[in-house]
Order: C-alpha cells, then sequence, then structure tokens
C-alpha cells in the first residue's frame, strides 16, 4: 500500500495551445521542481478517434459535463439555452465533446506520464482549476491563461485551458493505458 503511494503516476497533457505558446519547458519544470519524476513523454499529434476515446463515450460523461456546464450557467445567472441551444446535459456534454475533440486535434500534444507522493492530486494543485479565469496566480493555468467559459461557448469552442491532468487515480490508471503502450512507461 505504502509503495502504491509513494509511485502514483498520473497522465499530463500539454493541449495544443501550450505547445504553440512554448510552455512545454516551463510546465516540466513546474513538475520537476516539486519531486515528481516523468516516466514517459512523447510529442502527439492526436487522431479524433483518440480524442473520443479521451472525452468520454459513455452516457455518463455526458450527463456529469453537461450538469457540470448547467451550474456554471446558473451559478453566473446567464442561459445556456439561449447560448447552447439546449437545457438537456447529456446534449450538452455532446457539444463540449466535440468542441474538446476539434481542440486536441488542432496541433501536436505532448503526452507524459508523472510518477510520485500523491501525483494526481499534487499535478491537478499544479495545474489549477479547470476553468482558467477562476484559476489562482501560481497555477499553470493562472499564471498563463484567461480564458473564460462563456467566451469559449459564446464562440462555440473548448476552453483553452492549456493542459490536462487525470482527475483521480482511476482516471490516471485508464488514461495512461490509453496515451501509452506499457513499453513507453519506464
Amino acid at each position: 500500500m505504502v509503495n502504491q503511494l509513494l509511485k502514483e503516476q498520473t497522465l499530463v497533457l500539454i493541449k495544443p495551445d501550450g505547445v504553440e505558446r512554448g510552455l512545454v519547458g516551463e510546465i516540466i519544470g513546474r513538475f520537476e521542481k516539486v519531486g515528481l519524476r516523468l516516466r514517459a513523454l512523447k510529442l502527439v499529434r492526436v487522431t479524433p478517434d483518440l480524442a473520443f476515446q479521451h472525452y468520454g463515450q459513455n452516457e455518463n460523461w455526458f450527463q456529469k459535463v453537461g450538469q457540470k456546464v448547467l451550474a456554471f450557467y446558473q451559478k453566473h445567472g446567464f442561459d445556456p439555452g439561449e447560448m447552447l441551444g439546449t437545457m438537456e446535459p447529456a446534449k450538452i456534454g455532446h457539444l463540449v465533446q466535440k468542441w474538446n475533440v476539434d481542440y486536441l486535434t488542432a496541433g501536436p500534444v505532448v503526452a507524459m506520464v508523472w510518477e510520485g507522493p500523491q501525483a494526481v492530486s499534487l499535478v491537478r494543485k499544479i495545474v489549477g482549476p479547470t476553468y482558467p479565469d477562476e484559476a489562482p496566480p501560481g497555477t499553470i493555468r493562472g499564471d498563463f491563461s484567461h480564458e473564460s467559459v462563456l467566451l469559449a461557448n459564446a464562440q462555440k469552442r473548448s476552453v483553452r485551458n492549456l493542459i490536462h491532468a487525470s482527475d483521480s487515480p482511476e482516471s490516471a490508471k485508464l488514461e495512461i493505458e490509453l496515451w501509452f503502450h506499457q513499453d513507453e512507461v519506464i
């Protein structure tokens, strides 16, 4: 059990906007500085098939994402029906999936596996909240992005938030298997 805690692994993707802006070295440096160990790294041209697999292929994912978007709109006093054309969580989830696939396939992505004690939660702390305009200074998204959900949705696209980080050890395991062959992880 202790060994598992010390060697937890997580997936990190530097998305096309992070690669295009030349932030790869800065982002890698932040993970290295806290003592995480890089176990795999590759530059990938993401196919639509891989992107669709990464961004949910089941109704639970679509519902969860749609409900998150609806809650965001409600919190900020906006009408999702007016901006998105629907109030149904699953339909919103499908819309978000399409935008995310378009975003992930727009350019090269740096895929990485990081390892260390509580790697999943540590990486998510360093990365910051999903929405960059809510990310505090000192986090990757807080320091290098300012995107808002409202702007992205008004432009019918994904939030450009630079980076993906697995949200749980279970997700990390599945995502690492999706992005890397077993012999690519050291």
